[in-house]
């Protein structure tokens, strides 16, 4: 049975690609912004570190909330995609932080080296999980009482 477009993959959708890009123009662009007024003390990638934990617990508040209000269709999904693929899928760096954990080790700061990249990443999946308690917690504030 032939795909109909109902039925197609979103990434092949156009009006799909076309969110996700818009997302990422916005979030590339608050990256950027971000990274020119925080400082990098000691050429310590901070700015890269701050934005990246940012994303990671806005993206588990994000699909937290999201999952907690019913299937990914609809507005729903329009908004994954536009705020967690695109929007937060650019603004967050991952291949920056490679490339600051290799300038750092290339320089000699082995230790900083480490350290960034263990406050990236066990920081990362603990933002993410604070994320995650953030939106069951807005989740649940907005159900308001049970009776």
């Amino acid at each position: 049975m032939p795909r109909t477009k109902e039925h197609s993959s979103v990434h092949l959708r156009g009006k799909f690609i076309a969110i996700v890009a818009a997302g990422g123009v916005f979030g590339a662009l608050a990256r950027y912004g971000l990274g020119l007024v925080i400082p990098a003390p000691g050429a310590w990638p901070l700015p890269t570190l701050l934005i990246n934990l940012s994303g990671a617990l806005a993206l588990g508040a994000l699909l937290e909330g999201l999952s907690r209000r019913g299937p990914d269709v609809g507005n729903r999904q329009v908004l994954r995609l536009a705020l967690g693929t695109g929007f937060l899928g650019a603004y967050t760096t991952y291949s920056t932080l490679a490339l600051d954990a290799v300038h750092l080790f290339t320089a000699g700061a082995a230790v900083a080296a480490a350290g960034y990249l263990a406050a990236s990443l066990l920081g990362g999946a603990a933002a993410t999980t604070a994320g995650i308690w953030v939106g069951a917690w807005h989740h649940r504030r907005g159900m308001g009482p049970r009776s």
